[in-house]
């Protein structure tokens, strides 16, 4: 009787390193780049043109839209949906457990079954910087902008600046990524001239 073995499935110009572990059940765009050490889980569906960096963990069902780009040491935990256009930063962690527990109040370990996932969805053209840290249950807006080091337990707007722990708003920025400026109740950008009436 023949045996059949699942390999991962390959589009055309798709690279991954030697090092890289990826499930035979993931699937991988046309153009994407895997870097050493980089684990992709089972169902995890990656876009045309993403790389992926050294040491990345994508976890089983991930969805990661075309051009994103995925820097080293990242983890992307079951419960993520990525759009296009997604910067993650090194160090980047999104988490999946709201109730963050090894044991069941019994004291028996945990199973699959004594916990809910809290997805994260992060729209079309976002970034996060360094050491971003996503607590389940948040979408992060298109073009939202996450500084380094911050720690997100609620939702970010569309083109939101934000920072710290916890993450606040403290202003908004383009699609370029440069901060944009108000003047006469107007938002502009001052590299690109984009402008947009705001409250």
């Amino acid at each position: 009787m023949a045996t059949t073995v699942e390999v991962p499935i390959f589009s055309e110009n798709t690279y991954a390193h030697p090092t890289a572990d990826i499930s035979p059940q993931a699937v991988l765009g046309n153009g994407v780049r895997i870097w050493n050490g980089a684990q992709i889980r089972e169902r995890a569906r990656i876009g045309d043109n993403c790389i992926i960096g050294k040491g990345v963990y994508i976890d089983f069902d991930v969805c990661i839209g075309a051009n994103c780009k995925i820097q080293n040491g990242a983890y992307l935990y079951h419960g993520a949906y990525l759009e296009e256009g997604i910067f993650i930063g090194p160090r980047v962690c999104l988490t999946n457990d709201r109730i963050p527990r090894a044991i069941t109040p019994s004291g028996s370990l945990k199973q699959a079954e004594d916990w809910q996932v809290g997805p994260i969805t992060i729209r079309y053209g976002a970034s996060l910087g360094t050491g971003v840290i996503v607590v389940p249950g948040v979408t992060i807006g298109r073009f939202a902008m996450v500084g380094a080091g911050a720690v997100v337990t609620s939702d970010i707007p569309d083109h939101g600046l934000v920072v710290g722990v916890p993450a606040h708003l403290v202003g908004y920025v383009c699609c370029d990524g440069a901060r944009l400026q108000r003047h006469d109740g107007c938002f502009s950008c001052p590299r690109c001239n984009w402008r947009q009436e705001g409250s």
